[in-house]
């Protein structure tokens, strides 16, 4: 009898430690996603911040990409290519600001940061891969920033792509491998070079 007693304590011990490990999993999911939702708005606000600077009359459109509907913030388009290109460019550059502050203070996120600062990073990522597949193929909605960008400077969009990709690659290999200082300075590299690029 006590052996049978012993056996549904252990099962009620068993399922009590799992179910508070099911939950903290869910609390890191929304957490993460929570992360990656602040990415999505930093990265808007910064359209917004140059889009106020400029008086460029920004405003909401509905377009879709493939049949997927989502929306898109646009501006006035008779503004300057240069202030075009700072206004497209400039949800890059803040995800690449908060990639920079987070991997510089704690080049060790991926083991001890929290849930929320790696959905963030993971947007900023992943964000950007998205961005530079879609300029690669020359696809998606006409208001995409990296359509936008190539036609102020007069590029090819695919080049404007590959500018966009490799601070995202860059930055996955510091959080992943953070001993990689080649990675770093690199990563940096490129962001600054992308902002220098205002100058042109």
């Amino acid at each position: 009898m006590s052996g049978g007693t012993c056996g549904v304590v252990e099962a009620q011990d068993i399922s009590l430690t799992q179910k508070p490990s099911n939950e903290n999993r869910t609390a890191s999911f929304a957490a993460f996603l929570g992360g990656a939702a602040i990415g999505l708005g930093a990265h808007e606000t910064g359209h917004l911040v140059f889009d106020g600077i400029f008086d460029a009359h920004p405003s909401l459109k509905r377009v879709s990409f493939h049949g997927i509907p989502f929306f898109a913030i646009t501006h006035d388009p008779t503004i300057s290519p240069r202030k075009e290109f700072v206004i497209d460019s400039a949800g890059f550059w803040v995800q690449h600001l908060g990639n920079e502050i987070i991997l510089s203070r704690n080049p060790q996120v991926r083991r001890n940061g929290s849930a929320v600062v790696k959905g963030l990073v993971a947007f900023n990522v992943l964000a950007s891969v998205a961005y530079s597949a879609a300029g690669f193929l020359r696809t998606g909605p006409v208001e995409r920033d990296t359509r936008g960008m190539a036609q102020a400077l007069r590029w090819k969009e695919p080049v404007i792509a590959a500018l966009v990709l490799a601070p995202a690659v860059l930055d996955a290999i510091r959080y992943y491998r953070p001993e990689a200082k080649w990675a770093v300075w690199s990563s940096r590299g490129v962001k600054v070079g992308m902002v220098l690029l205002v100058i042109r």
